[in-house]
């Protein structure tokens, strides 16, 4: 069956073709009765207009490029939820782009430069200056998250991920922890090193007493979290304290230390993940928690963008930072 075109529309209508067009602008200068009539005609004829003519002529889409990884981490679908709301609300159409890894934006690049896109928004960190000045040929504006790389055309939304490092550390110590352990995430994960840093810093100035700090690593999972913990109890090491660097690996943790080491949060270990995932506040889990807040990061995202797109010149660098919200639950409630 032949696709309905404004040439349809028009002769339906009886009216000119350029006004069938004027009267799907939401700017154009046409009469109101003409307006309502060539309305009518296209819904007679079910008539949806195409906007790649005016595409062409612009240059502008209205579309965003968002590039997603790691939705396993119910955090990043949470976001992603809300970003795409928030995106349709302001007029704005979605392109969305997968990549396996959630850490970088490298595999991305190829497939985002095939489109007309007016801009990009990721939760994923850039991970190479390389990236980072392929993206800024683009001349569009990007938006990262958690990203420590910047540049021309490209603004950040971080989480305070070092401060909130040194309230967990600090809130271990008030539990009067002794065996701490950091449970990390990849090494290419900028948001984990700098929770680590902060963490490792606000031990050594909260206590004295600590001389050392068990490192472990996962890959963000909750298998690798499991496995992690798993590993260290079977050395026969029994540690009282742990921050991990999200929630996904914190519940796998939890589930190692009551199977392989009978230890139960608060009791025998305090423990603290990072994310607020809703799997957290279950009552077999009853985890304490850092929330990114996505809402207000998507928001603060979002701010930068719009600004971004009507700016004539080349879009200013921004980081802008957002303080994360110390949630806690049973897994640190020790009564001393």
């Amino acid at each position: 069956m032949r696709r309905v075109t404004s040439t349809d529309v028009a002769k339906y209508a009886g009216v000119s073709q350029s006004a069938v067009s004027r009267a799907f602008s939401s700017h154009a200068s046409i009469a109101p009765a003409t307006r309502e009539k060539i309305l009518a005609a296209a819904a007679e004829l079910n008539y949806r207009p195409n906007k790649i003519p005016a595409i062409m002529l612009s240059g502008k889409s209205r579309m965003i490029g968002v590039v997603i990884g790691g939705l396993s981490n119910p955090f990043y679908a949470s976001a992603l939820e809300c970003l795409a709301s928030d995106l349709q609300a302001s007029g704005l159409q979605i392109l969305l782009v997968h990549v396996e890894s959630a850490l970088t934006l490298d595999s991305a690049i190829n497939q985002l430069m095939s489109y007309r896109i007016d801009a990009i928004v990721t939760s994923l960190a850039i991970g190479s200056k390389a990236v980072m000045r392929d993206l800024s040929n683009l001349r569009i504006p990007v938006i990262c998250f958690n990203s420590l790389l910047t540049g021309p055309w490209i603004s950040t939304v971080v989480s305070n991920n070092y401060q909130a490092g040194c309230s967990a550390a600090l809130l271990l110590m008030k539990q009067g922890v002794t065996q701490p352990v950091w449970l990390a995430g990849p090494k290419k994960n900028a948001a984990s090193r700098l929770r680590g840093k902060g963490f490792r810093e606000g031990l050594k100035e909260e206590s004295s007493s600590i001389t050392s700090l068990v490192e472990l690593r996962g890959d963000d999972t909750y298998e690798s979290g499991y496995s992690a913990v798993a590993s260290f109890l079977k050395q026969g090491c029994r540690p009282d304290g742990m921050f991990c660097s999200n929630d996904m690996m914190a519940c796998g943790a939890i589930d190692a230390l009551r199977e392989h080491a009978d230890l139960r949060c608060p009791d025998d270990i305090v423990l603290i993940g990072y994310d607020n995932i809703p799997q957290g506040a279950w009552r077999s889990y009853d985890l304490t928690t850092f929330d990114q807040r996505s809402d207000l990061l998507v928001q603060v995202a979002l701010e930068l963008l719009n600004q971004a797109l009507i700016e004539e010149t080349e879009p200013r660098t921004s980081t802008r930072v957002i303080d994360a919200q110390l949630i806690e639950r049973g897994s640190t409630q020790r009564h001393l």
